[in-house]
């Protein structure tokens, strides 16, 4: 498997589309199969075991995300979870996958005798990402292949950023710039998007109403979110001061509990990081 950015586009190029599939409650497996045929590479993200129930037999590619403790499958102890709802004929292997100055690769030997490729796009988000966060893989590895293969078909499955009672969202990624982002490469054609919502097609309004124009709506749209917004962070006070008691109590039982290798990892670094030069 490749192992630099140049090596995963002409590899990924040569498909004739890569169907990117999130762990998300809209992502329907069947339906994909049946939609996109011959030709097409499904990638899957992580724990896969999210949204399959049963070994997939398309071409398929597992991206492994990696931490400041390695692949996250590795730490975490999934890899065999993972391999065996994919291991087959047509599975192609793994990408370990790098988007923050902090994760580290796992060695290939670590990922259950699969074929292993290592992929760092730490440096593609570089005064672009907002630099409090980092790049969910999805994201990351969806603008990268629009830049690096602009003639490939991507196709983006379930890339909703919902929360629900099964899927919690990471505050440790900026949501809200992915989707925009997600959303001007689909409006310019680089993108599609399967499963996910459009979100109000605004651009109707303009073309509807006389007079009206798309920076109308645009500036209109803004005032109105940021009145919703608002509204929302006053409900959200209140809940908090109502809470703060057992916010407090849950802080105090989260304390006496161990810490991972992940966040000792975490703090050793936050600890070096003043005396870096």
């Amino acid at each position: 498997m490749p192992d630099t950015r140049e090596g995963w586009a002409d590899y990924l190029g040569g498909f004739a589309r890569v169907v990117l599939v999130a762990n998300s409650d809209a992502v329907d497996i069947a339906s994909l199969g049946s939609r996109y045929g011959d030709g097409t590479l499904f990638v899957f993200f992580n724990k896969v075991f999210k949204v399959l129930d049963a070994p997939f037999d398309r071409p398929s590619l597992l991206v492994a995300r990696s931490s400041a403790a390695g692949a996250n499958i590795v730490y975490r102890r999934e890899v065999d979870d993972v391999l065996r709802l994919l291991r087959g004929a047509h599975f192609q292997g793994i990408l370990n996958l790098s988007a923050g100055d902090q994760e580290v690769f796992s060695p290939a030997n670590d990922f259950g005798g699969a074929r292993v490729g290592y992929l760092d796009l730490t440096p593609v988000f570089v005064d672009f990402y907002p630099p409090t966060h980092v790049p969910t893989s999805g994201f990351a590895l969806a603008y990268w292949l629009a830049e690096a293969c602009p003639d490939l078909p991507i196709v983006l499955a379930g890339f909703t950023a919902r929360r629900s009672q099964a899927w919690k969202l990471f505050h440790d990624h900026e949501w809200t710039f992915e989707q925009i982002v997600n959303r001007l490469l689909v409006r310019n054609g680089r993108l599609t998007m399967d499963g996910g919502s459009s979100g109000g097609r605004w651009d109707r309004i303009a073309e509807r109403v006389p007079g009206i124009t798309p920076s109308d709506v645009a500036l209109v749209s803004a005032e109105v979110l940021s009145e919703r917004l608002e509204g929302t962070n006053i409900v959200v006070d209140r809940l908090l001061s109502l809470t703060r008691l057992q916010g407090w109590f849950s802080g105090f039982l989260r304390s006496l509990k161990p810490k991972t290798r992940k966040q000792k990892l975490a703090e050793k670094s936050a600890a070096e990081a003043p005396g870096k030069s």
